[in-house]
């Protein structure tokens, strides 16, 4: 059956909402070829460095249509769904309301997954429309704690088709991963107590806090992957001024080569504060399901994580250990106690690489489209 998907992320970048969009569509390609995936922007990417930025493997069509910020995507809506129509689409896919709403007008099946509350002006009108429009749909929502959000906001939701759809993480990229040290070696890192941060370091990342843990503890070896160069420049800039020494600031990491830097950790770092920006603003800490949280648990390492109530959808005392956001204190403690009991982080690492089985892309797009048109 023919999935068309639609989406606004730019491609290729290194945001998380890119990277999200890219490993969905993969994993439809995988269980439910043929995929096709419409974005705005004005230039192709080759498939070959696509798969390299996102660490993919089965190939899908991918089409650019160029779209001027000022019409705010919904002429992109338009054009793609018309395009999608043209190439025999049977079902639609996509991010965007706007497009789940035309689709189902155009009486094709739609999915809409939603990462956010519904905001604007004119969204939360569209996505009523999309509530009450006829037609087969479902709704795919990351967290509970989001799905509690939206019926607060639109009323309950209970008529629709739902699924709680948390992020996912490429197994296969985990398959026979090296023990820490090997790891070490072959990135040429120092074979010393490892703590590895992966990510952007937008507000709400827990940066400052990561900065106090490499001056508190400079027995150990911190190595920070990602990051946008403007960030990672101001960071390397500040660690100088500070005379901090035992931090590796890595910047982007093409996706394919994460797990091994993940892999390469002892201890896992996951800071976040108590408000948290993405890339385009705004405060999720409340309903969001990072990818890192998945790709730390299929690394098989022990996990430190701010104790955010939506967390505890996934995380649990047997695979990870909670500190209070924005406690230095808090934090310094229980680093200092992990690292004074390795069998804890043992059995940390080896139920988090369990747990990690039930959040594949692959599974995720498979209930996703269950029994769907």
């Amino acid at each position: 059956m023919k999935t068309a998907c639609i989406a606004a992320s730019r491609v290729p970048s290194g945001t998380a909402n890119s990277i999200q969009v890219m490993k969905v569509c993969h994993a439809i390609s995988q269980v439910a070829a043929p995929a096709h995936l419409w974005l705005p922007g004005e230039t192709r990417t080759p498939w070959e460095e696509i798969a390299v930025h996102y660490g993919l493997t089965r190939p899908f069509e991918i089409s650019w249509l160029s779209s001027p910020p000022w019409m705010r995507r919904y002429d992109f809506t338009w054009r793609s769904l018309a395009n999608a129509q043209r190439w025999g689409a049977q079902r639609v896919y996509t991010w965007l309301p706007q497009a789940a709403l035309l689709a189902l007008r155009r009486a094709l099946p739609v999915i809409l997954e939603l990462h956010d509350r519904v905001t604007g002006h004119l969204a939360p009108w569209i996505f009523r429309q999309f509530i009450q429009a006829p037609g087969q749909k479902r709704l795919l929502v990351i967290t509970e704690a989001l799905l509690e959000r939206l019926e607060a906001q639109f009323g309950s939701l209970a008529g629709l088709d739902i699924q709680i759809a948390p992020n996912g993480v490429e197994l296969e990229q985990y398959a026979d991963l090296p023990e820490a040290q090997t790891a070490r070696f072959r990135l040429g890192l120092p074979e010393k107590m490892t703590a590895v941060y992966s990510g952007h370091f937008y507000a709400g990342r827990g940066v400052s806090l990561l900065v106090e843990l490499a001056v508190t503890f400079p027995q150990i070896s911190f190595i920070w992957v990602g990051g946008r160069p403007v960030d990672v420049g101001a960071l390397k800039k500040q660690l100088e001024r500070q005379n901090i020494r035992n931090v590796l600031l890595t910047g982007f990491i093409p996706n394919s080569q994460l797990p091994l830097y993940q892999a390469a950790a002892d201890i896992l770092l996951m800071p976040y504060e108590r408000s948290i920006a993405g890339s385009s603003g705004g405060n999720s800490a409340e309903i969001c399901s990072p990818m890192k949280m998945f790709d730390y648990l299929a690394a098989g390492r022990a996990i430190l994580s701010s104790d955010l109530p939506v967390f505890h959808e996934v995380l649990n005392p047997q695979n990870a250990v909670f500190c209070p956001p924005e406690d230095p204190a808090g934090w310094k403690s229980a680093l200092a106690a992990l690292l004074q009991d390795p069998v804890r982080q043992h059995q940390l690492g080896e139920q988090a690489r369990q747990d990690a089985l039930h959040y594949s892309w692959r599974k995720r797009a498979e209930r996703a489209l269950l029994n769907f048109a």
